[in-house]
């Protein structure tokens, strides 16, 4: 076995280990709802199977529901429910008729009823219902994304704009109960912003909204900006959430798969919140550094990294990170690096990540890349595809950040 096939037993054993019917188990378990009907709403890259556990969990207590997933996500039909796939990073039309039939799903209910919300990562953008025209809420998206603002900015602006976002979807629900079982793809796990926090308070103000559109001189129509000055929801009384999951259970599965193989492992972090760039370099140094280590070492890095993009190319935060490892890797020995993104699709691409060890910038050099020049332009994809650097494995039904892992084998 090498190192990389170490790698790859590592990543296949995170991935098992992090299912989300795990979390919707564990946080179903012994919860009695009220008399009155039982609906289900789930959202994100792991709707469908949160949304499948579930409904196998309640079985004909469930009276119907809505599944809203990522295109080419959902993994077949869910008894009483009625599943969608729309546009993500960016609401499509899909996206809007898909939370249309939510929103009809929990009008005029009872204070006997009960809503059961599954929420996961990508919800911002597959659940959506814009107070503003599409054309301009995907613009404002897309230009946020860009100019590398963090979910937490791009959060407070979403809920202005949106009908669904800000804890409005759990007052669309009153006076039925909500219980909100989240995976949080976001660091600190706050339900506020996971998925934009459909069903908790906004603590964000209109002076935080405001100050967002300023620092990246965001062009705002009249609307936009009477929106920006009308305050979200502070307080619901009708919810009941559990955080489910999140990236501290992935860096934790992601350890123990290295103590399995015999790695000593050591969690850096578990908020990542830097630059790809600057994450890959560094983690480099961590492995150039511990090179004359006599025992089998891994150190892992979970969050969420940004980029900021200049360049026309392909790629994804984690493919980024690990391409700008290949520098400092040069030379090293029975060494890799891999940064993952756990639901599989790491930017707008197929491929969940990037791998590279000691050999890659010799072999890209072969191949003609600059290193410099690729990561100018932003192509990590086509840099790790020409020497094998793709971590391709589908989408995995979950969705809990990005783990990136350095593996010393001694």
């Amino acid at each position: 076995m090498s190192v990389r096939n170490d790698a790859e037993t590592i990543i296949q054993e995170t991935l098992a280990a992090c299912r989300p019917e795990r979390a919707v188990r564990r946080a179903l378990a012994g919860k009695v709802f009220s008399p009155g009907r039982l609906l289900l709403v789930a959202i994100g890259k792991a709707a469908w199977p949160m949304a499948s556990c579930a409904a196998a969990e309640q079985g004909d207590r469930l009276s119907a529901g809505v599944v809203i997933t990522k295109h080419r996500h959902s993994q077949g039909p869910i008894p009483r429910c009625a599943i969608y796939e729309a546009g993500h990073p960016v609401p499509d039309d899909s996206s809007y008729r898909a939370t249309a039939a939510a929103l009809a799903l929990v009008r005029d209910l009872s204070p006997e009823d009960t809503v059961l919300f599954l929420v996961s990562g990508g919800g911002s953008a597959l659940f959506e219902s814009p107070l503003i025209p599409p054309a301009d809420l995907a613009a404002l998206t897309e230009r946020l994304l860009a100019c590398g603002a963090d979910i937490r900015e791009i959060n407070i602006l979403r809920k202005r704009f949106s009908a669904v976002k800000g804890g409005r979807f759990a007052a669309a629900c009153a006076p039925a109960r909500v219980y909100a079982v989240l995976l949080s793809d976001v660091l600190g796990d706050a339900p506020d912003t996971i998925a934009s926090g459909p069903a908790a308070p906004d603590p964000a103000t209109c002076a935080d909204a405001l100050a967002v559109a300023e620092k990246y001189r965001l062009p705002l129509t009249t609307e936009m900006e009477r929106l920006l000055r009308a305050e979200t929801p502070k307080a619901l009384q009708n919810v009941e959430t559990v955080v489910a999951g999140s990236v501290k259970a992935l860096c934790a599965a992601a350890s123990e798969a290295c103590r399995r193989l015999g790695y000593t492992p050591c969690l850096l972090t578990d908020q990542l919140c830097c630059e790809a760039r600057e994450a890959g370099s560094f983690l480099a140094s961590i492995a150039r550094t511990h090179q004359d280590s006599a025992a089998s070492l891994a150190f892992l890095a979970g969050g969420e990294t940004v980029v900021h993009l200049k360049g026309h190319g392909r790629g994804g935060r984690n493919q980024e990170l690990a391409l700008s490892a290949a520098a400092g890797l040069a030379g090293t020995r029975d060494t890799v690096l891999f940064s993952l993104g756990s639901d599989g699709t790491d930017g707008p691409t197929d491929a969940a990540g990037g791998i590279v060890d000691g050999g890659t910038l010799a072999a890209l050099a072969e191949r003609g890349f600059s290193l410099h020049q690729v990561l100018e332009e932003n192509d990590a994809y086509t840099a790790l595809q020409a020497v094998g650097g793709l971590l391709v494995t589908g989408p995995t039904g979950t969705n809990l950040n990005d783990v990136a892992v350095v593996l010393i084998r001694r």
